[in-house]
């Protein structure tokens, strides 16, 4: 195994074991915030993921919290995706969720674009995941419960 492949495993690992926003928290609706939440089931394995999504007046993803149970990889994925979107506009989320699926469709070649995988920072990790079709939804399953939050929040028909 290549010293990129463990570090990769280790970003993976350790994302699972102390996992950024795990613990539901409640975002209340108003001063112009918007919440939503989605709760996503991966049925090929089981995988499970119910996460909460804050938008302040602004556009930006005030936070994220989440609960969850799976394999390291759907665990793990979804705490880099919140590290990764957390205060961010929700144009640079849109974004970050078209490149991780990029990367989820690379087939383990990783992307032709630098600045894209900055962009991603530890999500690139995953890259040795998309090598793997049925391990694939399980990276894509917090993504999934984001973008479906985002949609329940109202803040996707304002942005």
């Amino acid at each position: 195994m290549s010293t990129l492949e463990q570090m990769y495993q280790q970003v993976i690992l350790d994302h699972a074991k102390r996992p950024v926003g795990h613990g539901l928290v409640d975002f209340p609706a108003d001063h112009g915030h918007l919440a939503g939440e989605s709760h996503q089931v991966n049925p090929t394995c089981g995988d499970e993921v119910t996460l909460r999504v804050d938008v302040t007046p602004e556009g930006t993803v005030g936070g994220v919290s989440w609960e969850g149970q799976g394999c390291s990889i759907s665990q793990a994925s979804v705490s880099v995706m919140t590290s990764l979107v957390e205060g961010a506009p929700l144009a640079e989320v849109a974004r970050l969720d078209g490149l991780f699926h990029d990367l989820m469709s690379s087939r383990g070649k990783g992307l032709d674009d630098d600045a894209a995988e900055d962009a991603l920072g530890d999500a690139t990790a995953f890259t040795g995941v998309s090598q793997y079709p049925a391990r694939i939804k399980c990276a894509l399953l917090g993504w999934a419960a984001l973008k479906d939050s985002l949609a329940r929040s109202g803040a996707l028909a304002t942005s």
